[in-house]
């Protein structure tokens, strides 16, 4: 990433009190902006099941609830899931690898290496998780939200944690579920992968 583009997204979440360091310093990631766990205030993680790497597969959902549009309404979105997962599911985490605001701010779940809880059995220890926060029966997500998805996939290309030749599946997909919404459904059925 650029000196310009880092201190623009540095500042543009220290703005809304999800900063990423000093200025000038090596941001987390070459993957920004991802809002790290410590910024949505996670606790430890209690998973221990590492995903094999490259991952082959990425399964897109949604979360069929609130959607977010800023910074702050995302953040407590994201913490109601990691609430609803670990207090009500008894999971070890939340269940994704990562979320998607209509901020356009991607949020880390369980990240790159550690295998989710978003598809079963069969497909959580060879995919990595994303789920867009919202409901997309009816609505898509906007511009900014898809960008940042897909910004996501080429930074997991990058570094090495998705497969080149990667397939993005529909939630709906490899589980009985309407999930990820018919209107986000349509969109990534247009996704190169």
């Amino acid at each position: 990433m650029s000196a310009p583009c880092a201190l623009l997204t540095w500042a543009l979440l220290a703005l809304f009190g999800l900063g990423l360091g000093v200025p000038g310093e090596d941001l987390p990631c070459s993957c920004c902006p991802i809002v790290p766990r410590r910024e949505w205030k996670a606790p430890a993680s209690k998973c221990v099941d590492k995903l094999k790497l490259p991952a082959r597969y990425v399964v897109v959902s949604h979360t069929a609830g609130s959607p977010c549009d800023s910074p702050a309404l995302c953040l407590n979105q994201v913490q109601n899931v990691h609430n609803y997962h670990t207090g009500m599911l008894n999971w070890c985490d939340v269940g994704y690898n990562f979320l998607i605001g209509e901020d356009g701010l991607v949020y880390e779940g369980r990240g790159w290496d550690t295998k989710g809880d978003h598809t079963g059995k069969i497909w959580n220890p060879i995919s990595i998780g994303i789920s867009f926060m919202g409901n997309y029966m009816e609505r898509s997500p906007p511009p900014r939200a898809l960008r940042a998805a897909q910004s996501l996939l080429a930074c997991g290309v990058a570094q090495g944690k998705l497969s080149p030749r990667y397939e993005v599946k529909g939630h709906r997909d490899v589980q009985r579920t309407l999930s990820p919404g018919d209107q986000l459904y349509e969109i990534i059925q247009t996704w190169p992968h």
